[in-house]
């Protein structure tokens, strides 16, 4: 007895040192409603294990390894508080305090952490355990009750009234253990009756977590013997609604096994839930996948015949050695980093040089596509018109591997979402990810969009819209009263492909440098952000230096066709998207002037000549551009040079889809000529020199007022 007395003393201690005794008298406050009777009141309790084991190093191993009897002691602490200061005359009993401990955090030890990739098993008590995963599917939210009031059915008996039985949910306690009619009475053995209008109702959502290194087997590399199992989490009250399917999180919880006749499944209680990224960022803990290449690089780049001293771009934070010896030269024009990479990237699977649009634009789609600190989801989609889709088609596939997280959509899987009924007794349906879900933050790579049907493509399209899809439950069905239908953010970026063999059939004449991009529609095409055209324009010189290298990697892989002066691993390319999609950048006037000039002009020129109209999306498209250009240099201020390359790839994209306009640029505007050599980046600066004087005058003829805030160089 004077343990327990003294473990009271010590949840008094600890009620009063972390403003736990206060939050108490400001629930208890709307409790003295008259209108609101209940049986059982519900105190949430924050817990602080560290700060609890230094007030007593007992009771913090309580609430560690037993906290159902922990929560027990905090009951009885609660209750004698609440009558000893006349916070609410509605308690009458202990049992009427319903007492519910959230830890801030577990102990950082191997024995409180749950490894979602091992096999699961409960030994002993329940205790809190943390875990880390993505959330695959989820339930909709539905009622459970929370707590009940039992009055025996013998008049004579003290427990006809009054609150001598009340039954409150327990972890892994299903509705049958707490709402029944088959309970006696403690005092006489008598039957007990439920008093149904002092019923408590709460919310209850069920979500399935896995590994998190389970969705690397969705990046559509050649597949592991590894197999993953999710665990059902039960979120309860004001957890309810605090995971988005296809994101991460670090769950605190308590495992339970639950008893449905004749099975036993195993499930988690959830305590607290913190979004992974945002506990990684609190904590000063990097995400593992980001890591991939800055600890295994420590050579510098291998750039031969160039003499330049070293130096860093300019505003780069703190880089790996390998960047600190980046040559001078490189520095001093903006725009040669980014096109020696893309000359580079992707070197085992096409020679270097080949497709270099393409790729400078997948490593923008790679480090763009992002999640911001205010939960904002920035994207940049991709539509890749061209005749050689298996090359391409591999490319992209590469370039996923540098994705944070990318899920390869095959087309017979279910893209966005889709139903099946709930298998842990909520009675209603479970909402499964698809693969646009579960490559949230990161991307979802289509393939060839020849392979999906029209009803596919027309949901695609109105998701590239809204970035939103829709989920519609028949209430018939899943056991509702009615229908349902709930939406969940689309938030990652969309990569896909357009044969453009494979003739649309259209009869009109097509306008002067629009491409044909097969059998997708112009709507849809419009909903991509950015179309490029490979493979149309290489001749036969690209397409015999194609084959001569996937012969040469078919007999010697890792043996380059074609040397090249910079030599790139795919770990080079791994540290740089993780670093550079980490940048936070701002504009400068300068690009924003040019970016809000072309726009103008544009929608002006177009809307004159063709009749087209130029969205306010084409704005935040060329934004978008020129900070992934900014970040690739690992600069933090986009320049205007940054806004050159995304005006020049923005108005390639629009003449493809409407057809050229009073801007005259060539096809392959931003690399016009081969980078084999340090003359040929020389001969590329010249060129885009040009082309940047030439969006200069097209903004002024056609952007009347643009001389007065665009300087004319």
């Amino acid at each position: 007895m004077a343990g327990i007395l003294s473990l009271k003393e010590s949840v008094l201690i600890y009620l009063d040192r972390s403003g736990g005794l206060q939050k108490l008298a400001d629930d208890c406050k709307p409790l003295n409603d008259p209108q609101q009777t209940e049986a059982v009141y519900r105190f949430r309790v924050v817990v602080n294990p560290s700060d609890l084991i230094e007030v007593d190093p007992e009771l913090g191993d309580y609430v560690l390894h037993d906290p159902l009897r922990a929560a027990a002691l905090f009951q009885s602490v609660c209750f004698l508080a609440i009558k000893t200061l006349s916070l609410t005359d509605k308690i009458h009993t202990a049992s009427q305090v319903n007492i519910s401990l959230n830890f801030t955090h577990l102990p950082p030890f191997p024995e409180y952490t749950l490894d979602l990739s091992s096999f699961h098993q409960v030994y002993g008590p329940l205790r809190p355990v943390s875990m880390e995963g993505a959330v695959i599917a989820l339930t909709r939210v539905t009622k459970y009750t929370q707590g009940a009031r039992f009055l025996c059915t013998d008049d004579d008996c003290p427990g006809s009234t009054g609150f001598h039985h009340i039954r409150v949910h327990a972890p892994g306690a299903t509705e049958s253990a707490t709402v029944r009619n088959d309970f006696s009475c403690r005092i006489c053995r008598s039957q007990l009756k439920e008093d149904v209008k002092f019923r408590v109702l709460g919310d209850k959502q069920l979500v399935e977590l896995i590994h998190v290194e389970a969705l690397n087997a969705l990046r559509g590399h050649q597949q592991s013997s590894s197999r993953y199992q999710s665990v059902t989490l039960f979120l309860r009250d004001e957890l309810c609604h605090s995971m988005t399917i296809g994101r991460l999180y670090r769950v605190v919880g308590i495992p339970a096994l639950v008893h449905q006749w004749p099975s036993i499944t195993w499930s988690v209680e959830a305590n607290s839930v913190q979004p992974w990224e945002l506990y990684c960022e609190k904590h000063n803990i990097i995400n593992p996948r980001c890591l991939v290449g800055i600890n295994t690089v420590k050579q510098c780049f291998s750039i031969r015949h160039l003499s330049c001293s070293p130096a860093l771009p300019t505003g780069c934070p703190k880089a790996s050695p390998r960047f600190l010896q980046l040559p001078h030269c490189m520095t001093s024009a903006p725009w040669r980093f980014p096109a020696i990479l893309a000359h580079c990237f992707g070197s085992d699977l096409t020679p270097p040089g080949l497709h270099n649009t393409l790729k400078l634009c997948l490593l923008l789609s790679l480090v763009q596509t992002r999640m911001d600190e205010n939960d904002a989801f920035h994207n940049l989609d991709l539509l890749v018109v061209t005749a050689d889709t298996l090359v391409l088609d591999r490319l992209m596939t590469y370039s996923l591997s540098l994705a944070c997280r990318g899920v390869r959509h095959q087309p017979s899987g279910e893209m966005f979402s889709w139903l099946s009924r709930d298998e842990h007794g909520a009675g209603t349906a479970n909402i499964h990810a698809g693969s646009a879900l579960l490559a949230s933050g990161g991307i979802c790579l289509l393939g060839d969009l020849a392979c999906y049907k029209k009803d596919k493509l027309d949901c695609l399209q109105c998701v590239l819209e809204s970035r939103s899809v829709s989920v519609f439950i028949p209430g018939k069905k899943y056991g509702e009263e009615a229908d349902q239908q709930l939406s969940f953010p689309v938030q990652c970026s969309f990569w896909a492909l357009a044969d453009s063999s494979q003739r649309s059939g259209k009869t009109d004449s097509t306008t002067l440098g629009a491409a044909e991009i097969g059998p997708v529609q112009a709507q849809l095409a419009e909903s991509f952000g950015l179309v490029i055209q490979c493979g149309d324009r290489v001749g036969e010189e690209g397409v015999l230096a194609q084959t001569l290298h996937t012969l040469q990697q078919a007999v010697q892989p890792g043996r380059l066709t074609h040397p090249s002066y910079w030599d790139f691993s795919n770990e080079d390319f791994q540290e740089l998207v993780a670093r550079s999609r980490g940048l936070k950048v701002e504009l400068s006037p300068e690009a924003v002037k040019l970016i809000h000039g072309y726009y103008m002009a544009s929608r002006r020129a177009r809307t004159q000549s063709q009749e087209v109209k130029i969205s306010l999306a084409s704005i935040k498209l060329l934004m978008s551009l020129a900070e992934a250009h900014c970040k690739l240099c690992l600069r933090t201020k986009v320049l205007e040079e940054d806004a050159v390359i995304a005006v020049l790839l923005c108005e390639n994209s629009v003449t493809l889809k409407h057809g050229g306009s009073a801007l005259i640029i060539p096809p392959d505007a931003v690399f016009p000529c081969d980078l084999g050599n340090v003359e040929g980046l020389q001969r590329r600066d010249a060129v885009l020199d040009e082309l940047h004087q030439d969006i200069l005058r097209f903004v002024y003829t056609f952007a009347p007022g643009a001389d007065e805030y665009i300087t004319e160089e």
